[in-house]
């Protein structure tokens, strides 16, 4: 809208002021009234869910779960796009990037709390992103070699002070989130470990199947088939509770490491400039769908605990809390992702 304001020549500087005081006033009013319409209307195209991941990965699967309750809540199609790289990082920088007009989310985990890692970051994850719901928690569990020494919490702890720095470690990555809960254990237990970082989650759970390293922490749902099979230990699970998915796997925490918990998680991120009244219809249709029982018995089925409630504020809290966690365990372990 354009609002268009004639001044007589013989009007005085002061009325001139008045005027277009009165003209600024009324384009605000003007684009305010643009955007609750355009809420109104949303969404009328298809909307691209951006998931910083290769396909088959956890965060893919919850994409694409997510994906399809979305399109029944909101009568639109949600298309997964995969943006993989840097940890997730190309994705969101995309992500970023792009227009500002609620048809480009991110769905983000764990090491978007992570801005301390990463020297470089071509975004702000306070200023750059709005934060619209929680998705689920993906609770990681210690897996360790059937034939290595590690057979419980405490025998890694014992064993790893009795041969310092000789115990090898799996993880997908400088900066994963498995690689992270390990140095968070590291930070909390003064043990020494050797880190083998792989092209990923699952080389790295291959590796200890097959011998190569002896443990790593893995996500519950790239591991549990595995687990009853019987090709790797399921040793303890990451999080205050136990898994459903692992009933018998005692916590982290329980085994002799109090206040213990690291897991991965999933959230929803749009371009921070998108219009409130935009980002509220979002977030409205995310808490919707975790109200649908459909998608938390989906997400469950693949080891993943649902958020509370979702919504803007639980998750603006959530990442706050995580940011600052990292933030410890990467200074003093002193990280630095390549």
């Amino acid at each position: 809208m354009e609002i268009f304001i004639m001044f007589s020549p013989s009007f005085s500087p002061q009325l001139r002021r008045v005027g277009c005081v009165v003209a600024m006033a009324a384009a605000l009013s003007a684009g305010t009234a643009a955007a609750a319409e355009s809420a109104s209307d949303y969404p009328s195209r298809p909307i691209h869910l951006v998931s910083g991941f290769a396909p088959g990965g956890a965060t893919d699967v919850v994409a694409r779960l997510l994906g399809r309750q979305l399109t029944e809540v909101l009568k639109v199609p949600v298309v997964v796009d995969n943006k993989p790289g840097a940890a997730g990082n190309i994705g969101a920088g995309y992500v970023a990037r792009s227009d500002p007009d609620g048809y480009t989310m991110y769905l983000t985990n764990a090491v978007v709390s992570m801005p301390s890692l990463f020297r470089d970051l071509q975004y702000d994850i306070h200023k750059d992103f709005a934060p619209l719901s929680l998705i689920g928690y993906a609770p990681l569990v210690l897996i360790a070699n059937p034939k290595s020494p590690v057979k419980s919490v405490k025998g890694l702890l014992d064993y790893a002070r009795q041969h310092e720095g000789k115990l090898d470690y799996g993880s997908g990555g400088v900066g994963s989130i498995n690689h992270m809960a390990m140095e968070l254990l590291i930070t909390m237990t003064g043990i020494k470990l050797s880190h083998i970082p792989y092209k990923g989650g699952a080389p790295a759970t291959a590796a200890v199947m097959s011998g190569e390293v002896p443990i790593a922490i893995s996500s519950i749902p790239e591991v549990v088939g595995q687990a009853k099979q019987g090709t790797l230990v399921p040793v303890a699970v990451s999080t205050k509770t136990r898994n459903p998915a692992l009933p018998n796997v005692p916590t982290i925490a329980e085994s002799g490491v109090p206040g213990y918990e690291s897991s991965s998680w999933y959230g929803i991120l749009v371009p921070a400039a998108t219009p409130k009244p935009i980002q509220d219809k979002i977030a409205g249709a995310l808490v919707a769908c975790l109200h649908s029982k459909e998608l938390r018995d989906a997400l469950s089925a693949q080891g993943i605990v649902p958020a509370d409630k979702g919504g803007e504020e639980e998750f603006r809290k959530y990442i706050d809390s995580e940011i600052a966690k990292w933030a410890k365990v990467i200074e003093e372990e002193h990280i630095v992702a390549q």
